[in-house]
């Protein structure tokens, strides 16, 4: 009788152990698939908006948008933003918009070192008319002076809460609203004294709530589409007050568009799940363009 005890034992055993380096085996798999993902060549999504105001004369426009950069971990490296660049100029647009968290990590000081990684690879830019910037959480959080520096050395256009005319588009762009740096009100002031259509360019979805009617079109980033999506459960965490509304995507509100980009690198895990990275690109004209 111990005998046959002890055999059944040893055959659990045997069984469990089975289990146990299966399971093992399946999650190095399944983090081996997410790192993949994580650095992937971003998805190009397209998307047509008519923009109120538009010029009759003014041929459609193309704006290229990535955001969430995070360069500094082993998702984001300059090789890596540099083959994204590459892919970017491919598309010929006529405007690059860079939605802010260029830098990965959370700590004073991280944006000294990392910060530099970014001036050769945004460099090579090439959109017709020019690129443009605004900060996000983690720049401010790890030290926003070098990353001005970066991007200024980059040749990169910063908005902090300003206003500048990119061919027939006036584009507004605003500080981060998760460190509490956006003012809404001056660059809508600044944006009222320039004519034209109107983009408005924000690191994270929070502030379309509190933006005038007079605002057709934001294009921002942050949420990384959830960066780690798991079937029939969603996105582990959705870094947003109004949950998964301002998730992914295109959100229509009334006469607004809201896109919110899944970004290029990722947030505290070098890991993506259904959620690859993604490009942007945006076709912009009016309503008399479109009856043509």
């Amino acid at each position: 009788m111990g005998e046959r005890i002890r055999f059944r034992y040893a055959q659990a055993m045997r069984v469990l152990l089975c289990l146990v380096i299966v399971a093992a085996l399946f999650g190095l798999a399944l983090l081996g698939w997410m790192f993949a993902e994580a650095r992937q060549t971003p998805v190009v999504r397209r998307a047509t908006v008519e923009l109120p105001g538009w010029p009759a004369s003014a041929a459609p426009m193309t704006v290229a948008v990535i955001g969430d950069i995070h360069i500094g971990s082993i998702a984001m490296d300059a090789a890596r933003l540099t083959r994204i660049v590459a892919q970017i100029n491919a598309l010929r647009p006529d405007v690059v918009v860079l939605a802010g968290d260029f830098i990965a990590g959370h700590d004073i000081g991280l944006s000294t070192d990392r910060a530099p990684l970014l001036v050769a690879p945004l460099k090579r830019l090439t959109p017709r008319i020019g690129t443009v910037a605004v900060m996000g959480n983690h720049d401010h959080w790890t030290g926003i002076g070098p990353v001005r520096a970066a991007l200024a050395a980059a040749g990169v256009i910063i908005l902090d809460n300003q206003t500048q005319r990119f061919g027939a588009l006036t584009v507004l762009g605003l500080d981060d609203r998760y460190t509490k740096h956006d003012r809404i009100g001056a660059a809508m002031a600044a944006a009222r004294t320039l004519p034209g259509p109107r983009l408005l360019v924000s690191h994270g979805p929070d502030v379309v709530p509190d933006l005038p009617a007079d605002v057709p079109l934001v294009v921002t980033s942050h949420t990384h589409c959830g960066q780690i999506v798991l079937p029939l459960y969603g996105p582990l965490e959705i870094p947003s007050a109004y949950g998964a509304h301002y998730l992914c995507g295109v959100v229509r509100e009334g006469g607004r568009a809201t896109i919110v980009g899944a970004g290029v690198g990722t947030s505290v895990l070098p890991l993506r799940l259904n959620a690859p990275p993604d490009i942007w690109l945006l076709t912009l004209w009016g309503a008399n363009r479109a009856q043509r």
